[in-house]
């Protein structure tokens, strides 16, 4: 076990590493080196429309193992229609960050729909 000083230091002197590391070419759904459409070239050039891209996936996969099954069914369906949506923006900036921001809107109100139901 390490004790709680030498933890910091060992935190320290990793942390320039790891911030010296070269970033992966990925968002969070695809592997931005085989990026082909032109919505997704557009997420992975784009550090906003990225990180939104991120925070998309991770609500979504934190979200969908928390409903019934038909709920979930619902769910993905509403998922698979936003990236045909995404996808109808192709490289429009505006539009990709307009389809997210109303994505992150469905899935956060999600959560609240669901703890206003709880407890847990």
């Amino acid at each position: 076990m390490i004790g709680p000083m030498k933890g910091k230091v060992l935190c320290l002197a990793v942390l320039p590493a790891l911030l010296a590391a070269p970033q992966q070419a990925h968002a969070a759904n695809f592997d931005c080196s085989k990026a082909q459409t032109a919505d997704e070239k557009a997420v992975c050039a784009d550090r906003v429309l990225n990180d939104q891209d991120v925070e998309m996936s991770v609500l979504y996969t934190q979200f969908e193992p928390l409903l019934g099954i038909g709920a979930r069914g619902d769910m993905e369906d509403a998922q698979v229609a936003w990236l045909k949506r995404r996808e109808a923006c192709g490289s429009d900036r505006a539009c990709l960050s307009k389809a997210y921001e109303e994505r992150l809107m469905q899935l956060r109100g999600g959560f609240e729909a669901l703890a206003k139901r709880g407890p847990f």
